[in-house]
């Protein structure tokens, strides 16, 4: 009976972070597209905003010993805390300027750019089955630019620095937690702040700092409100990542993005009346279809190395 309550615990606190992870993660994306079409925050500061409370939020997690922090040399971060700026703020920039379905389905190109840049620069080999994926996830995201009426030339050039910057700084992580023997929070906890501090440099070139548009300009206390809870939902998705990552099979984690990627794209035509045609239907369907093929050879791959490795004598 013990055992039988225990197991039921540990599946309730399961679902209860996927739940959690779930309303975070759709959260953060329709907040910030509210606060940028009603508020019209600026990008790099809302960005810094996120950084300096995700930095809080870890260092009192590490006070509250969830993770134990480790000592790491600055000059192996910096170019990682570089892109780390960069692919948070492209990534906004294409949600302020391009509808939540094509910002969301330009996302989706990332898994490409990875197998690209893994191969080019890093020699690492895809099976036929992997390579076969891409193409309807690229099909899926072509068919919805080219068919989407809010077509921004802008927000699509966003779009694809983000999902450049983006694919970098993932190849860029994976090795530098295997170089540091690190995990991804304590990375994140040397390399907020100093992503924070670079931001801090950037924005004064960017964006105004007082009077009317700065981060420090005569905001509306709903307003600020909006943007400091925007920082604590970010704090939030990067924690139940992790706690997810950490407590569940990769199938779950993987299965559980493809669900909250079409809530997300379902939540922003029902919240921002953005216009859908057909073909934009049929891209994200497309799309949505590489992405599930994707996972499954992915998934069925990474098994069938760990029974070799189970099997070999």
């Amino acid at each position: 009976m013990a055992s039988l309550a225990d197991r039921m615990r540990g599946n309730g606190r399961i679902a209860a972070g996927l739940l959690l992870n779930l309303l975070v993660s759709i959260c953060i994306v329709f907040l910030n597209k509210w606060i940028y079409v009603h508020h019209g925050f600026p990008n790099m500061s809302l960005t810094l905003v996120h950084f300096v409370v995700t930095w809080l939020g870890l260092y009192i997690c590490q006070k509250l010993d969830i993770f134990a922090p480790k000592s790491l040399p600055p000059s192996k971060l910096l170019l990682l805390a570089l892109s780390f700026c960069g692919f948070v703020v492209f990534t906004n920039l294409s949600l302020q300027n391009n509808t939540i379905g094509t910002y969301q389905l330009a996302k989706a190109m990332t898994t490409p750019v990875i197998i690209v840049i893994q191969t080019l620069c890093y020699k690492k080999t895809f099976s036929t089955k992997i390579q076969l994926t891409l193409i309807p996830i690229t099909l899926g995201v072509i068919l919805n630019s080219y068919y989407d009426v809010k077509f921004n030339f802008l927000g699509m050039v966003f779009a694809a620095l983000g999902v450049l910057v983006t694919s970098l700084y993932q190849v860029w992580v994976g090795a530098k937690q295997h170089e540091l023997q690190v995990n991804s929070m304590q990375l994140l906890y040397y390399q907020a702040p100093m992503s924070s501090a670079m931001l801090l440099v950037a924005v004064p070139f960017f964006e105004p700092v007082f009077g009317e548009g700065g981060i420090f300009g005569p905001w509306s206390l709903s307003a600020l409100l909006m943007v400091l809870l925007s920082g604590v939902i970010a704090f939030m998705v990067n924690l139940s990542i992790y706690w997810i990552i950490g407590n569940t099979s990769p199938v779950t984690y993987n299965m559980f993005g493809h669900f909250k990627f079409c809530i997300t794209l379902f939540g922003g035509y029902v919240l921002f009346k953005d216009p859908l045609s057909i073909n934009q239907g049929l891209g994200m369907l497309c799309t949505l279809f590489g992405i599930l093929a994707y996972t499954h050879f992915k998934l069925s791959e990474q098994e069938g190395s760990k029974s070799k490795l189970v099997q070999r004598p």
